[in-house]
């Protein structure tokens, strides 16, 4: 069967899938977790790829993901990292590519609608045993967008990374995507 060219794919899972051409950057990966810092920026021209690689960075770290996604490719070869990264992580995946408006408020609605979309990804969290009855309102006002009160929203991300920390007990990995589009 023959395979198909990617125009305006940007979700990691989808090449496989869909049978896509794919230009193997998984050893990014490696690179990534042998030279990371507490914060890492990935700068590259526009259409450079920057989004489908924090994808398939989502796709790598996040926990539950389907380790066949990475069979075939370059990560695949380094055994040790697969097994300790692999699946291993909570990611908090935003991209800011819609956030913006010729007004403040507008451009505050869409990062509270971006915010919102990204708890209610996380919705799994409301069963959580590990967080309190609080924990598990803060969770639901950011999934209703409810950012009236002053700094919800600013603290939105400390937010969502707390509770994902509470909740597996180990570091969460946060991506921003489309960082300078807000202006």
């Amino acid at each position: 069967m023959m395979k198909k060219l990617p125009i305006g794919i940007e979700f990691f899972k989808d090449f496989k899938r869909d049978n896509f051409y794919y230009v193997d950057k998984t050893g990014f990966i490696r690179d990534l977790v042998n030279t990371r810092g507490s914060v890492n920026l990935f700068t590259r021209p526009r259409r450079f790829g920057k989004s489908l690689n924090m994808d398939m960075l989502k796709s790598f770290f996040e926990i539950g993901t389907d380790p066949e996604l990475f069979e075939g490719l370059e990560i695949s070869k380094e055994t040790e990292i697969c097994e300790q990264y692999l699946g291993k992580y909570p990611v908090i995946s935003i991209s800011l590519k819609d956030v913006e408006g010729m007004e403040f408020e507008t451009a505050y609605d869409m990062l509270g609608n971006v915010v919102g979309e990204e708890a209610r990804r996380l919705d799994m969290l409301l069963e959580s045993d590990r967080l309190s009855q609080a924990d598990k309102n803060n969770l639901c006002g950011l999934m209703e967008e409810n950012f009236e009160k002053p700094g919800n929203l600013h603290r939105s991300l400390r937010i969502l990374t707390e509770l994902l920390c509470k909740h597996y007990g180990i570091p969460v990995i946060v991506l921003i995507d489309e960082y300078d589009v807000p202006r």
